[in-house]
């Protein structure tokens, strides 16, 4: 009996913390089944739109010499064109007139476009600076009917997804004022489709892997010249990132597993009835600060 006594407060100690840790697994549970309700759509999360440049490649293609580059480039001379002051100002206003007349046109003309601008507006985004100059962007330009109509129900087959569950009633909502939805008629009528595929990796003639630093920044970069080209050109177009349609997409256009899709571009003129929301743009002063 009295041994059964001074062990009472050690039973006592052991089933109180039974009962703590169960309490604690339980409430855990909750936890997550509320945060699960809570957020049941996360609609930023497409693979396809993750940067790869935080992956390791494998180790044993870590070595100094796998990447196959040249040990020396060789430098040339170089002289950049110098205007004068009051030139500049004036080039620069210009250019940003030019810039500040670009919309996102969601209603296009079948109206046929000179080829030719295609290639010079592609070859402009191709200037843009990269991650040790791997240039990891490929540029698909598509002007088959039928592969633009396929292109079409993939994305509309997803977007109708992504508005009615997705996306969740904030994103919904704040896209009404803009009057867009899941119906892309642009995909079709618009002569032609420039959809662009950031590189996570290239590969060597030996077949191992090629770090593309910065992939998806590069790639950004370069889709930002690329609208300036086209709006240079007379050309308009809207961004589109068609959630969790890259696989599919890269499928339909046989690209190889290291691309991903990074922007779909429906591009031409704008319909002569076409009309775009009521916009303004952030003045200077609430996007520039100077130190």
């Amino acid at each position: 009996m009295a041994l059964f006594s001074s062990l009472t407060p050690v039973f006592i100690a052991i089933i109180c913390v039974l009962i703590g840790v169960i309490m604690k697994k339980t409430n855990g549970d909750k936890e997550k089944r509320d945060t699960k309700s809570k957020h049941p759509s996360r609609p930023w999360v497409d693979e396809d739109l993750k940067d790869g440049t935080d992956h390791p490649l494998e180790e044993e293609e870590g070595d100094e010499e796998w990447q196959g580059l040249e040990e020396n480039v060789a430098h040339v001379p170089f002289t950049g064109e110098r205007y004068s002051e009051t030139e500049m100002i004036r080039r620069s206003q210009t250019f940003y007139e030019l810039l500040n007349k670009r919309r996102s046109v969601r209603f296009l003309s079948d109206e046929p476009v000179p080829r030719e601008v295609i290639d010079n507006v592609i070859r402009t985004a191709g200037t843009s600076p990269s991650g040790a100059h791997t240039e990891p962007w490929t540029f698909v330009v598509v002007q088959n009917p039928d592969l633009k109509h396929k292109i079409r129900e993939i994305v509309e087959e997803e977007e109708e997804i992504n508005y009615k569950k997705r996306m969740g009633d904030r994103w919904v909502n704040d896209l009404k004022r803009l009057r867009t939805n899941w119906i892309k008629e642009y995909l079709d009528t618009a002569p032609y489709l420039i959809l662009i595929f950031k590189q996570v990796y290239g590969r060597l003639p030996n077949g191992k892997k090629k770090t593309h630093y910065y992939n998806e920044i590069s790639v950004s970069i370069a889709c930002g010249i690329l609208l300036a080209a086209l709006q240079n050109a007379g050309l308009y177009t809207v961004t589109s990132t068609p959630l969790n349609c890259g696989p599919q997409l890269r499928v339909l256009l046989q690209r190889p597993a290291n691309e991903k899709l990074l922007l779909l571009l429906p591009v031409g003129y704008p319909k002569k009835d076409a009309t775009v929301p009521a916009l303004t743009r952030k003045p200077l002063e609430d996007i520039m600060v100077v130190m």
